[in-house]
């Protein structure tokens, strides 16, 4: 009996826990093939769930995923660690040794062999050589970010809380820099959660009045690239929550207290968050000499390999996908999704020898949350068969239904089911907002 293909898979975002996770079940559990995972880090929490953690709406342990128990019940190997090193020629790649919390060393630098290779180490936020963003501004791309702008917020709210017991009555300015999903996302939940934190005892803290929430965007209009209507329904929902919006306005410094802005305009803040763009990370830039483009993308054909070597695949957030002619497909988390069932397809494909097709995305348009407020979007493409404006109910409803296909792609829809019951009544007997 041959030796089963040995397929690494980089990175256990959406995108990769997913695949992982399907490839486990499919040609793991027949031992047609060998699948690991490799992740710095030891859980996975969905993305679009991050802007809820930070405000606290939501309790990052009750969402997280433990890679190693995933990888138990689902037929693939984990391996904690970050890449360091890719060698082609003898297809390996190097994880770095890990140390845990004290600094005491847990696991060795490692080689790991693959057959085929699967980079979806995703993206980070793109600061576009803004001076004092990576010193002054906080960023959304993990949970330990997320808890971490709560805990600033929380002693924001309890300063000013103070001072109002002392006479005093200071605001909290809140400034988030991009409005595109994530940005409008957090500043709609920001004054839910807001508001409800102040009914837990602050009683000399008005949340509505002293908390100031600024969304600054360089583009025209926010939400740049969803279609216009969608976006001029978010301003104004926004706007109901008094939410300050300025279009136009580019950032090109922060310092310890303010924002200067392209036009001269110093914007005082005690909170700031950064959701400009995105990028794939620094280090992959020519990782293993491979072509990369200008934000550190792995540049892939249309099977999903890059163009250098058919044994190095690449999706997500880390990869330029051929999408439109001269557009590539934008970072979404539907991409991913579809990115990552495609692959699962091929592998089959490419153990069997059979020739790979193209991978072709199907837009079902987008949706934002606006906490409590709403929903809006558009649904579009094979869903509906046109195009269709949504929000209220319905657009929250189907908003929440993305984060329940990918629970589904991972657990089946039997787990969601109790999951989604444990949590609920989880939730009926804790604080609406996250007090630490």
């Amino acid at each position: 009996m041959s030796e089963p293909h040995r397929i690494v898979i980089v990175g256990g975002g959406a995108g990769g826990l997913e695949l992982a996770t399907r490839l486990g079940d499919s040609l793991g559990a027949s031992r047609r093939a060998a699948v690991t995972l490799v992740d710095r880090n030891e859980t996975h929490m969905w993305k679009p769930l991050l802007h809820e953690a930070a405000a606290g709406s939501l309790d990052v342990h009750a969402h997280q995923i433990d890679f190693m128990a995933q990888a138990h019940w689902h037929h693939f190997a984990f391996r904690l660690g970050a890449l360091e090193a890719l060698d082609r020629a003898r297809r390996t790649i190097t994880i770095g040794a890990v140390v845990d919390a004290e600094g005491l060393a847990m696991l060795p630098r490692r080689e790991l062999a693959y057959d085929t290779l699967i980079l979806c180490v995703g993206g980070i936020a793109n600061d576009y050589g803004t001076p004092g963003v990576r010193e002054y501004a906080s960023t959304l791309e993990s949970a330990a970010d997320a808890e971490r702008f709560h805990r600033r917020l929380i002693a924001a709210c309890a300063r000013a809380n103070a001072a109002g017991e002392a006479g005093a009555r200071p605001d909290v300015n809140v400034v988030i820099i991009g409005a595109g999903a994530t940005g409008v996302e957090l500043a709609a939940q920001l004054r839910d959660t807001t508001h409800v934190l102040a009914s837990y005892g602050l009683a000399s803290f008005d949340a509505r009045s002293q908390v100031k929430i600024t969304l600054l965007e360089a583009a025209d209009r926010i939400l740049p690239p969803l279609p216009e209507r969608v976006s001029t329904a978010t301003a104004k929902i926004l706007a109901d929550l008094d939410v300050d919006i300025h279009v136009g306005e580019r950032v090109t410094r922060i310092d310890c207290s303010t924002i200067a802005t392209a036009d001269g305009k110093l914007l005082p803040y005690d909170l700031v968050v950064w959701s400009a763009g995105v990028k794939a990370p620094d280090w992959l830039a020519g990782f293993g000499g491979l072509t990369t483009n200008r934000v550190h993308q792995v540049v892939v054909g249309d099977t999903l390999q890059s163009v250098d070597d058919p044994d190095v695949f690449a999706l997500g957030d880390c990869a330029q996908t051929p999408w439109k002619p001269g557009v590539p497909l934008p970072p979404l988390a539907q991409a991913a999704h579809q990115q990552a069932s495609y692959v699962a397809r091929m592998m089959k494909r490419r153990i069997a020898g059979e020739p790979l097709t193209p991978f072709r995305y199907h837009n079902y348009g987008s949706l934002v949350s606006l906490g409590d407020a709403s929903a809006v979007g558009n649904l579009m493409g094979g869903l509906i068969g046109g195009a269709m404006f949504v929000e209220g109910l319905i657009a929250r409803v189907m908003y929440n239904a993305n984060y329940t296909l990918h629970l589904a792609a991972l657990h089946g829809w039997a787990r969601v089911a109790l999951g989604s019951a444990g949590r609920f009544l989880r939730e009926r007997t804790e604080p609406r907002v996250k007090l630490h």
